[in-house]
């Protein structure tokens, strides 16, 4: 007997939901304008969050100082003036929704202050032979108050185009026809930056060591792969002192939203945070508010020759692949080249060597690329970050 199966696709629906307010709120004894965050939870089929806007949101002190914060763009809050936390004081968050409701969180404190002592990058080869750069940090407070640590990190890194010519192509009107000429080009295309941010929860703690020293931490893995690390790589670690509650808020946190499968056994739920409904003791509120000291490490830079010299450089982020838009017509209309080039589709590489071809009617006199291939404006910014270092 035969038997016959079929799978239909499947709509992830939520099957229970309760809208809350979410809160993210981390002030540092960072003298800045300080931000916090407000949104309400979404459905699963859902892609983004919904902000909560129009609410009022300010910080008391246990000596009634207040900081006031406006909303700057929908959910996110910034302090009117710029301040930072200080040691021994008792903050508290006080929210009211545009709704009216109002919530609060307990009282925090800043935790100790313990600065990062290095920030480095060694080679190393994991069990599967693969080349990688790792970035660790190591810290010690001698005082051994501090034990909670969490990570963030700021990467920078230049990218250069590999197909990259200082002239481009335009088309300028002839009579009643076109014509195409090469002009030099009017901006930096060649060579760009582009910065991005830790996505990830990074938290260790020292409590069970005799010494509160964090040692060969790691915070990121760049693989002998990664097009990052092609010419010139810079990364600065930020590293937060947490309370036992915020590091256990964190932890618990990384834990339920780590699975690879919302059908995984361990499905996110629902934890309790500090922050609480002053109107309703039953009803939900999603987040932490903390206290948090911080310290930066000193920028570091790296070559990819510095690790792996004389070798090959990663491959690039596309393929950079020849394009080859021809350019004749039969009715005097705009050839596919001139669209091409007038759509700004693609970036002019170079003249095309095998122009005419006898086995390819098709190709144009020119070679173009993708536009990330030749401007590297596609992929970053070409303002060099006053940071940067050669």
């Amino acid at each position: 007997m035969i038997s016959k199966s079929c799978v239909e696709p499947f709509d992830i629906k939520t099957l229970t939901f309760e809208n809350a307010l979410v809160i993210e709120a981390t002030i540092t004894n960072e003298f800045k304008w300080q931000e916090i965050n407000l949104s309400r939870t979404f459905r699963l089929d859902e892609e983004v969050p919904l902000f909560e806007t129009n609410a009022d949101v300010k910080i008391t002190d246990d000596s009634h100082n207040i900081y006031n914060f406006h909303e700057t763009i929908p959910g996110k809050y910034v302090s009117v003036a710029a301040f930072s936390a200080q040691p021994n004081i008792d903050y508290q968050l006080l929210i009211t929704t545009s709704d009216g409701k109002s919530y609060s969180s307990q009282p925090t404190k800043l935790t100790n202050i313990t600065k990062i002592d290095n920030v480095y990058a060694l080679k190393e080869v994991d069990d599967l032979g693969v080349e990688n750069i790792s970035i660790f940090v190591d810290s010690f407070d001698p005082t051994g108050k501090s034990k909670y640590y969490r990570y963030e990190y700021e990467e920078t890194y230049k990218i250069v185009a590999p197909k990259w010519n200082a002239s481009d192509l335009i088309v300028i009107p002839s009579g009643s026809s076109y014509r195409i000429e090469s002009v030099p080009k009017t901006k930096e295309e060649r060579t760009c930056y582009r910065t991005a941010y830790s996505n990830a929860i990074l938290q260790i703690q020292t409590n069970g060591l005799s010494h509160d020293n964090v040692s060969k931490f790691p915070i990121r893995v760049l693989t002998r792969e990664n097009t990052e690390i092609s010419y010139r790589y810079s990364i600065v670690v930020k590293q937060y002192v947490q309370s036992l509650d915020a590091y256990t808020y964190y932890k618990t946190l990384n834990k339920l939203s780590g699975s690879e499968s919302v059908f995984s056994q361990n499905q996110p739920g629902f934890f309790n945070g500090n922050v609480f409904s002053v109107d309703d003791p039953n009803e939900k509120v999603v987040g932490f508010f903390e206290l948090s000291s911080v310290a930066t490490s000193q920028r570091m830079f790296f070559n990819f020759q510095d690790f792996f010299p004389n070798e090959p450089l990663p491959p690039y982020f596309s393929k950079c692949e020849n394009l080859e838009p021809p350019n004749g017509t039969t009715d005097g209309s705009p050839t596919e080249l001139m669209l091409f080039i007038l759509s700004g589709i693609g970036k002019y590489y170079m003249p095309n060597p095998n122009y005419p071809d006898p086995l390819d009617l098709n190709a144009g006199p020119y070679l173009f690329v993708t536009r990330e291939c030749g401007d590297c404006t596609a992929l970053g910014s070409n303002l060099k970050p006053d940071f940067w270092i050669e």
